[in-house]
């Protein structure tokens, strides 16, 4: 018999959705929690050991012969941005001690999920692949007045800060800042506590001297520096686009609307149905032919969230950002759970084709 292995966090809306969808195709998937991934902490081989006695007693308690693997993220367990390298670091370690996992196969490949992780290198790939992005300046800041006199310098008035790992708009933050008066602004979902940054989820603003202290603090960090292109509005509202490409094709697109510049829908911002924007034939187009492409440049990742940006004016389509596992969408899982469906569906072929080998 044929299943799938998922690795994950217990209790989460990810597994439930996903195991719903695969009750419904009648596919038998065992669990496997992150804690049972071994990592660097182990130093010694009893940790792999010990995770793969248990993935056989699982596959053989459902009496799976062949199955393939999605991985989901697993949960952080700190929420200060200084820890978001530490974090990240160890969970491509738990990535890599999965490369030669014994399976048929795997949704995302976990060398290419580590990958994807690396804010600059994944952006720094799409460009050399032709892939329309958001410009990343190249400069590294060490601080405030760093990155203030460059502004300066080249008459630039707003741009994003973001740190290079991290997800789910932690530190990310938009500046703007007047070369004439030296006044700046900023808006980030970060809070300073005691000199330490902590991820929130509500937006603050931040000007002149706290903005500058702010400032500093991020860019200890490693960050990225990017343009602040301008968004489409709708209704008032500007928006971006999350949109999930499965198996060489796009599965949902969601809008993300929002009165401010970051449009996270954890943030209070809203979602809405695609077909309500209205889109010509020809802009969706360019839409799914960029976001096919910059999929391309990833071949072993069978499902990606990307966050897309349509210009001001000319709704040029732009990648922001992507995501190995940005595929849990509420409008989506509440609905018709479509995406989980897919993924599943696209498991059971590649299953079926290791079958006939």
């Amino acid at each position: 018999m044929s299943g799938i292995a998922l690795i994950g966090t217990d209790g989460g809306k990810r597994r439930f959705y996903f195991e719903q969808a695969a009750a419904e195709a009648g596919i038998p998937v065992v669990f496997l929690d992150w804690k049972d991934v071994p990592d660097i902490d182990y130093g010694e081989e009893s940790g792999r050991k010990r995770f793969e006695e248990k993935l056989r007693i699982l596959l053989q308690t459902e009496n799976l012969q062949r199955f393939m693997v999605k991985i989901d993220a697993p949960e952080w367990e700190s929420s200060r941005l200084c820890d978001l390298g530490s974090l990240t670091d160890r969970y491509e370690e738990q990535l890599r001690r999965l490369f030669d996992l014994p399976a048929g196969g795997f949704l995302n490949r976990p060398s290419e999920i580590a990958q994807v992780l690396d804010k600059r290198g994944c952006k720094a790939r799409l460009a050399r692949c032709g892939v329309p992005v958001t410009h990343m300046y190249e400069e590294h800041f060490a601080c405030g007045e760093e990155l203030l006199d460059f502004l300066r310098e080249h008459r630039i008035t707003q741009v994003f800060v973001k740190p290079v790992k991290g997800s789910g708009a932690a530190g990310v933050t938009a500046l703007r800042f007047s070369p004439g008066n030296g006044r700046i602004a900023l808006y980030t979902c970060a809070a300073l506590k005691d000199s330490v940054l902590y991820n929130t989820k509500r937006m603050y603003r931040l000007e002149d001297r706290k903005a500058e202290v702010f400032l500093n603090s991020l860019l200890k960090l490693d960050c990225v520096v990017e343009r602040w292109h301008g968004k489409a509005a709708f209704e008032g509202y500007c928006y971006d686009l999350r949109v999930i490409v499965q198996g060489g094709r796009i599965d949902y697109i969601l809008p993300r609307l929002s009165k401010g510049p970051i449009t996270n829908l954890h943030l209070n911002n809203h979602a809405m149905a695609f077909m309500d924007l209205q889109l010509e034939t020809g802009t969706v187009e360019r839409i799914e032919e960029v976001c096919l492409k910059a999929s391309s440049c990833y071949p072993g990742l069978q499902s990606i969230g990307m966050d897309v940006l349509l210009e001001k004016g000319s709704l040029k389509p732009r990648i922001i950002e992507m995501n190995a596992q940005g595929d849990l969408l509420h409008r989506d899982v509440y609905g018709e759970n479509r995406i989980y469906k897919r993924q599943v569906a696209i498991m059971k072929e590649l299953l079926e084709t290791v079958g006939m080998k």
